[in-house]
């Protein structure tokens, strides 16, 4: 069965995202060879991307312009956007969901093909993990404190246990950490 990856750039205080949406300048502070070099390796074992509508509307009007690598993949893997609110979606392999997210992951995570990954869509996140459809989790940990902006993960009156799998240093002082649910 395929996994599902949420993968986010944050910062320390937890932000993946400015109080603006999309506003995304503090990822320049962890960009480097590092970084690269884990996107890179990190995209050839995603078999689709799941989005929520925001975070969508910013990559679709971001990445068919942009070449190179990172560019080429993001414009042809096959992309799950997930919206009430969406009437289609126009972005090279998009496919829009308009049903239950839970119930539409689930039927993904049981097809063929390499992992699922869920890029920023805090919401769509949340949503995600409380029906305990997240396999791992990894975090890319910014060395900038932005004091307000959007949270990764929500508010919940859950514990949500989590196990290490895997921290690694990165020149300029972020942080790749890898954890999975710890479900006993």
């Amino acid at each position: 069965m395929r996994k599902l990856i949420t993968w986010n750039l944050v910062t320390v205080d937890g932000f993946f995202e400015g109080e603006k949406r999309g506003d995304l300048s503090f990822h320049r502070e962890a960009w480097g060879p590092g970084l690269e070099a884990f996107v890179q390796e990190q995209l050839r074992s995603v078999g689709g991307l799941l989005f929520g509508r925001v975070t969508y509307e910013h990559m679709a009007a971001h990445w068919p312009g942009q070449s190179g690598e990172v560019a080429h993949f993001m414009n042809s893997v096959p992309k799950y956007v997930f919206s009430r609110t969406l009437s289609k979606v126009d972005w090279r392999n998009s496919r829009l969901v308009k049903g239950d997210p839970a119930t539409e992951v689930v039927r993904l995570k049981h097809g063929d093909g390499p992992d699922l990954f869920l890029f920023g869509s805090a919401n769509l996140a949340s949503t995600l993990m409380a029906a305990g459809l997240v396999d791992e989790y990894r975090l890319g940990v910014t060395p900038v404190l932005l004091g307000r902006g959007n949270p990764l993960f929500k508010p919940s009156s859950r514990l949500a246990r989590l196990r290490l799998l895997e921290a690694k240093a990165l020149e300029g002082g972020s942080v790749i950490l890898r954890y999975a649910p710890d479900r006993v």
